[in-house]
């Protein structure tokens, strides 16, 4: 089951009135993961569920739901406000920030790794909107475990991103023994690996990376200076 479809098929478990405990093994997720994909969806206890748990727990434990939810909905409309529209600067800090965490370390090469479509997408903003490079300049080459079909992956990733099928490079499939326990089921489209193509422009080739590791230097040697 994709992470796609555990997601749905969870939610429609809770609206049918299951509990967590019911909800996570037949889906493939922890209850945390639950918390999080489930804070919005209104949730009654049904009969088996009340039968099961006791009326008094079944009580509680929709009490609990509907104000975890509550703090959900209050959580999510101050961070509307404290975020509000992003500026082109903002952006900027954002995507480096992001590049920090997750990009090469390296003086020649410009690439970023994330397996969340969301970080991929922010990141592929800032390249586009903030750094200058075009769409053309962008290649995602996939790494997955022998677990995941590499066409629905290359597919998801394709459309997910909208970099055609044509700028994606040749598939890694992870074969590790020692990988395949863990990671089973973990990454149904794996992990996409973002680098660039400078395509003759100079400034998108090395010059990019040490620009990208010249910025990292300044912000992560800033400290409190200069923070207004």
């Amino acid at each position: 089951m994709t992470k796609v479809h555990a997601k749905s098929a969870a939610i429609e478990l809770r609206k049918a009135g299951h509990s967590y405990k019911y909800i996570a093994p037949r889906v493939g997720v922890s209850k945390g993961t639950l918390a999080v994909w489930l804070a919005d969806v209104p949730y009654t206890p049904n009969l088996e569920t009340i039968e099961r748990v006791g009326k008094a727990r079944a009580a509680s434990g929709e009490a609990k739901s509907k104000l975890k939810r509550e703090s959900f909905q209050l959580a999510r409309r101050e961070a509307r406000v404290d975020i509000g529209n992003l500026s082109r600067r903002d952006l900027f800090m954002l995507g480096l920030g992001l590049y920090i965490g997750e990009g090469a370390k390296s003086t020649s090469q410009t690439c970023f790794v994330n397996s969340n479509p969301a970080i991929i997408n922010l990141i592929i903003m800032w390249f586009t909107k903030a750094v200058g490079l075009k769409n053309e300049n962008l290649r995602i080459r996939l790494h997955i475990y022998p677990d995941c079909s590499e066409e629905e992956s290359l597919q998801f990733w394709s459309e997910t991103t909208t970099i055609p099928r044509s700028q994606f490079l040749k598939t890694i499939v992870d074969w590790r023994k020692d990988k395949k326990a863990f990671k089973s089921g973990k990454l149904p489209h794996g992990t996409a690996h973002l680098s660039v193509n400078s395509l003759g422009e100079k400034r998108f080739g090395v010059f990019l990376a040490r620009k990208i590791l010249a910025w990292s230097d300044e912000v992560l040697g800033t400290k409190n200076a200069g923070v207004v």
